[in-house]
């Protein structure tokens, strides 16, 4: 029996999505009622968003899915601020140029996931739009004195700082300030009534819903996803190279689509909830699968996933590149490939720089870890020589050399 009455709600729950719900029954009976609109916010602090983003933006593709109003509210105001949840120290601040940038390079990503232009086309907007418009003492005066510091001081993304005795500066304690008057600003403009995010944006989500109810608004609603660890109990969203983006300039759609076919037998049903659009009933069959046949589940969770994210074609042309290189040991000119100039291999590389210039490793030390396991080779042979220095001589015909630090993590490096 569904544990709730709205199509949205019982999607959320069934897929994985809900870790906290501020009303269930209000927000249910809501969204029975007709289309509600709901948003989540995104700071533009770098050219592109990361894998735990996708798990919220994937939040708003199944609201407007259902029927409902999606809004993707771009941080140009808050970015110029920086929020301070769980973090030990102050953001770097941006110019509004780099914001600008930043948003401008992310907007490609949503483009490819929600729907701008369809008969429920989704929103998107910049809170820049209000909150650099804003006169500073009317703001304290009509929205400040609804916040308490005590309260603000309360909330963990604040508290463990603190805790930790480090240091929390005004500008960005006025950043919760800042969010929660965004959704009231949404709400008069949008009539928004939900707002969803991660678990770490419980506190500010909140800040917006008590901040309606004080200024004699309606009520607004907060629903957050869980923190998505690994089976391992690991954190999910980094690879070798380091954070797992959305963009492929960032993170290729190669190792997009490797990052979710390296994904533990444990996390796949997981995974496949999330990740992907495949119907709940395809997903059951595929994780029931064992053994060998885990594998081509773990492969189709790859390839959608990057198909959502990448498109189509780029997710089969990663498939097939996996294929190629795996199955028939064909050296694949598609795999991820970094250039070298052709002096600094005449002058010779060393192994260890190299696994972690190709994106491998992440340090020398990882790099001789992974030649002491036996997991590095060269050109398919293997090495165990962390002295080994690669030179032009190592080229193969194509012109590049392929380094391998495991049966799956592949890149070349190309002499130009």
């Amino acid at each position: 029996m569904a544990k709730y009455k709205s199509d949205f709600l019982n999607v959320l729950e069934q897929r994985g999505f809900i870790h906290q719900i501020s009303d269930p029954e209000g927000l249910d009976a809501l969204a029975m009622k007709g289309p509600i609109t709901g948003y989540v916010g995104y700071d533009a602090t770098a050219t592109s968003i990361h894998i735990g983003n996708l798990i919220t933006v994937t939040m708003l593709y199944w609201l407007q899915a259902t029927g409902h109003k999606a809004i993707s509210l771009m941080g140009g105001g808050t970015s110029m601020v920086g929020d301070p949840s769980f973090r030990d120290d102050q953001r770097q601040l941006l110019t509004v140029e780099q914001i600008a940038t930043n948003i401008a390079s992310i907007k490609k990503v949503y483009a490819r996931i929600l729907d701008y232009e369809g008969s429920n086309p989704a929103i998107m907007v910049n809170n820049a739009d209000w909150l650099l418009k804003l006169n500073y003492v009317e703001f304290l005066r009509d929205v400040g004195r609804y916040f308490s510091v005590n309260r603000m001081l309360s909330f963990d993304s604040v508290k463990l700082r603190l805790d930790r005795e480090q240091s929390l500066s005004f500008l960005e304690f006025n950043y919760m300030i800042m969010q929660g008057y965004d959704f009231v600003e949404l709400n008069r403009r949008y009539g928004t009534v939900l707002q969803m995010g991660g678990s770490d944006q419980w506190g500010n989500i909140i800040n917006g819903v008590d901040l309606s109810h004080r200024m004699g608004g309606p009520q607004l609603y907060a629903v957050t996803t869980p923190l998505l660890t690994k089976a391992s109990g690991e954190k999910m969203g980094k690879s070798a190279s380091g954070a797992v983006w959305l963009n492929g300039d960032l993170f290729s759609p190669y190792d997009f689509w490797q990052y979710f076919r390296n994904a533990e037998d444990a996390d796949v049903e997981k995974w496949l909830k999330i990740f992907t659009r495949l119907p709940l009933d395809e997903i059951a069959r595929l994780a029931a699968l064992g053994g060998n046949e885990l594998n081509e589940a773990k492969k189709i969770l790859a390839t959608e996933a990057t198909a959502i994210v990448h498109g189509r074609e780029a997710a089969e042309q990663s498939a097939e590149t996996a294929r190629a290189t795996f199955e028939q040991g064909a050296l694949d000119l598609s795999l991820p490939t970094v250039d070298v100039q052709k002096s600094q291999l005449a002058a010779g590389i060393g192994i260890l720089p190299a696994l972690v210039l190709a994106g491998l490793a992440a340090s020398n030390g990882e790099a001789r870890r992974l030649i002491q396991g036996g997991a590095v080779r060269l050109n398919d042979q293997p090495v165990s020589d962390e002295r080994l220095t690669l030179t032009d001589a190592s080229l193969l015909p194509e012109g590049v050399l392929k380094l391998s630090a495991s049966k799956k993590k592949h890149a070349l490096l190309r002499a130009v």
